[in-house]
This record gives C-alpha cells, structure tokens and sequence, in this order.
C-alpha cells in the first residue's frame, strides 16, 4: 500500500463541516455553529430541497421559477447551483439530474417533523414538547405555492399532535399538560371542532363537569356565529347526558 502524503493525511483528518439550516421562523444558515450570509437564490434553492427531499432539476426549476420559461428557469437553477456549491461546499448533493442535500445537514422542520411523528406511535408523551409545538411558523412571509403547501402540512401535523398528546397526557393523569396541549391546539384553529372536543375530553376524564360544559357552549357560540351551525355529535356525546341536557336547556 502506498504510503500517505502530508497532503493526504491533513485532508484525511479535517473534520466534515457540520451544517444547520433552520426553516422555522427566518432562515438561517449555520456552518460549525457559525450562521453565514445565504443569498435570496440559494434561500429558496435550500429551502425547496430540505422541504422536498431530492428532487429532479426540472421539478426544482419550474417551482421556484413558475413565471419564466422553461430554458430560462434550468439556467437560473444552474447559477444557483454552482453559487451554493461554491460558497457552501457538500451543502447539496449532485447526482445525474437529482439534487439533495449533502450529509450531513441538519434541517430544524425534519426533527420537529420526527418528534411529532413520534407521538402517534408512542405511548410515552414528551410533555415539553407541548408548549413548542407550535412556537415557530414555517418561512414566515414566503407565498410560493410550495411553501403553503408544506406550511399547511405542518400545520395539520402539529394540531393532530397537540391534540393526541391532550388524549394520552389526560389518560396517564398528567391534567395540567394535558389541557395545556388542547388549548394550544384551540388557539392555532379555533374552527377546529376536534381540538375542542380535546379540551372537553381533558375535562371531564379530570371530573370537571363545569368546565367541560362550558368549553362546549364556547364552541357551540363560534360555530353559530362563524359557521351559522351546531357542533357535531362527536363532541356531544363526551358529555354526560344531564351536562347535556343543561347545555340544550
């Protein structure tokens, strides 16, 4: 075996550039801990491929520019390419006509993505989760059609989990974090029935008949001023017959 150059030796032992990007809330871009300046190309170039996973250079060039022609676009996505392998090396990964991110990056969405994931498949709760869950808003103030979309998708997966943390938190007995988990939920959507059925459901596991009935008035209130209908029977039939008999009384 051929012995090692100094040369070889020193690129063997330099350490592999960790790099962070966070998506929630503004952007940032870290490398070794150390945020760097990002372009507004390659901010939408790192976000489009963290958001979708590796991508085709015709998928990536015609969502991030839909408004342009095809040629136009793929030679806009090439700029952009070569800027971030130049200023940002092992960033993205390159192979053929797909492009990824490097590895390993870090991306703040794909670990709140797994921790919420998480929650559906384990009986356990992370009860600190609950208060974060929904404490930053994907790319606030970006209105690419892409963005809303997997902003909406997180959405969604946030509120189901904040309002099964609720139901497992209130069957292990852990009331105040359960109610905490519910109430977020109602806050981020207050139209949304199954959140309130959540905080119902806390209440009266809890014994707090009083306070179950009047989360359900409250919804039943909203439904008829915004909606103009009545709660469905999911969320009646949490409560006992004589709450509900007083709720309709």
């Amino acid at each position: 075996m051929a012995a090692l150059s100094v040369i070889d030796v020193q690129v063997a032992e330099r350490p592999t550039p960790a790099w962070r990007l966070s998506l929630l809330g503004r952007l940032e871009l870290c490398r070794d801990g150390r945020p760097v300046v990002v372009s507004i190309s390659a901010q939408r170039l790192l976000a489009f491929v963290s958001l979708h996973g590796s991508s085709t250079r015709g998928l990536i060039a015609g969502s991030l520019w839909p408004a342009v022609g095809e040629k136009h676009a793929h030679g806009s996505l090439r700029s952009a390419l070569w800027r971030v392998g130049r200023s940002y090396p092992g960033l993205l990964s390159l192979s053929g006509d797909v492009v990824g991110l490097g590895d390993p990056v870090l991306v703040d969405v794909h670990h709140l993505r797994r921790r919420l994931r998480a929650i559906f498949d384990d009986s356990q709760v992370d009860e600190p989760l609950a208060g974060s869950v929904l404490d930053r808003e994907l790319l606030p103030g970006w209105y690419d059609d892409w963005v809303l979309f997997e902003r909406e998708r997180l959405r969604q997966l946030r509120l189901h989990a904040l309002e099964t943390m609720a139901t497992r938190l209130a069957d292990d007995g852990r009331y105040a974090s359960a109610i905490e988990a519910a109430l977020a939920a109602v806050e981020a959507d207050p139209l949304r029935e199954s959140a309130h059925r959540a905080v119902v459901y806390v209440h009266v596991v809890e014994g707090n008949m009083t306070e179950a009935l009047r989360q359900y008035r409250r919804c039943r209130t909203i439904y008829r001023r915004e909606l103009g209908v009545e709660p469905s029977p999911l969320i009646t039939s949490l409560l006992p017959r004589f709450l509900l008999e007083a709720a309709t009384g």
